[in-house]
């Protein structure tokens, strides 16, 4: 914990009683006013924090000061001199946050490279054209998926230091989906597989989510899969889950669905 964390938590922890006590006081317009400051405090502290960890040290007594003074008209800087100062601060931080990114690939690229390397030795791991690495836990017997048709199965998702990242429990979930829809190293996993299979997949992070990542994904991870596959449907086949997206795209929460597990 950063030693401006410490602070605000020490500040916030000193005040937590009486601010509770006065907020029973409070009428609901005085509330509401109250509310636009701690709001406004809220976004100040949070951006500080990140700013600091970026390695951009805020001295917040000037911050609090430069915000009094702004409310009472008082600057002690022009609008020029505010601008000027504030666009000097995006420039570092885009390049101490480029910096970071930068270190946080090579870091991945080079732990995934060196697990890569390791399993692909592994009894039983066929490593493919794409170099996707295939272990087959179980042999099934039924058809092999296509592109275009829909499986169900059911699988979980981890990173090579063991971090899941399908679920934050890192349970096995169900899952129907189009093939089509999955990423590149999934599918290819699944072209091995037949229906009532089992196999490990460890894909690439160039046939994942590649060097931008995705949610929980950091960029240039390479991912391993644990898949269970339990039917192959062909287009069509059922009616019903044809009237609705597959359920690897849920149902819509307001104006944009939420996303899963392996997609594209």
């Amino acid at each position: 914990m950063s030693i401006l964390k410490k602070t605000m938590l020490s500040v916030a922890l000193t005040f937590v009683f009486v601010g509770s006590a006065l907020a029973q006081d409070m009428t609901p317009e005085a509330k509401e006013s109250y509310s636009l400051g701690a709001s406004l405090g809220n976004y100040l502290s949070s951006q500080a924090f990140k700013q600091s960890e970026l390695g951009a040290p805020v001295n917040m007594d000037l911050v609090v000061e430069g915000l009094m003074d702004a409310l009472k008209n008082k600057s002690k800087l022009s609008e020029e001199e505010i601008v000027t100062s504030l666009n000097t601060r995006a420039e570092k931080l885009n390049q101490l946050h480029e910096a970071k990114v930068k270190e946080v690939k090579e870091k991945n690229r080079a732990e995934s490279l060196a697990y890569l390397e390791k399993n692909k030795k592994k009894k039983g791991v066929k490593v493919l054209a794409s170099g996707v690495q295939y272990e087959e836990l179980k042999a099934g017997t039924g058809p092999s998926p296509k592109e275009e048709d829909v499986v169900t199965m059911v699988y979980v998702g981890k990173l090579v230091n063991g971090t899941p990242f399908t679920n934050a429990e890192g349970t096995p979930a169900e899952e129907k989906d189009v093939v089509m829809t999955l990423i590149p190293g999934f599918k290819e996993g699944l072209s091995q597989m037949k229906e009532g299979g089992k196999a490990v997949f460890v894909i690439p992070a160039d046939k994942g989510y590649g060097e931008n990542g995705a949610g929980p994904v950091p960029p240039e991870s390479a991912l391993i899969f644990e898949v269970t596959l339990k039917k192959v449907e062909k287009p069509g086949a059922n009616k019903e889950s044809n009237q609705a997206m597959p359920a690897g795209h849920p149902p819509m929460n307001g104006s944009r669905p939420k996303m899963a597990w392996p997609h594209s």
